[in-house]
């Protein structure tokens, strides 16, 4: 299955690691019902910023799960590779 990096060039307002991991685990509720697996996600609290990365079916599956979720769409997603 293809592999995504997604972008969330900004943080909603007031929003912690914490929101999230809280997130996250609403992603992880609901992607089954999708084929995709949100791996994992970091967070740069500074610059107000989330990575998120995903194996699914397209893009664009990818974000449905979002949207479904939480509704926090990531602004970028791209294709990208496993490195060793």
């Amino acid at each position: 299955m293809p592999l995504f990096m997604d972008v969330h060039e900004t943080m909603p307002e007031g929003a912690t690691a914490a929101d999230v991991a809280g997130a996250h685990a609403e992603d992880l509720k609901v992607q089954g019902q999708y084929g995709v697996d949100y791996k994992s996600y970091w967070v740069d609290e500074t610059n107000g910023k989330i990575f998120c990365l995903v194996d699914a079916p397209d893009a664009e599956t990818a974000a449905r799960v979002h949207r479904e979720a939480h509704g926090l769409e990531a602004d970028h997603i791209f294709p990208v590779v496993a490195g060793s």
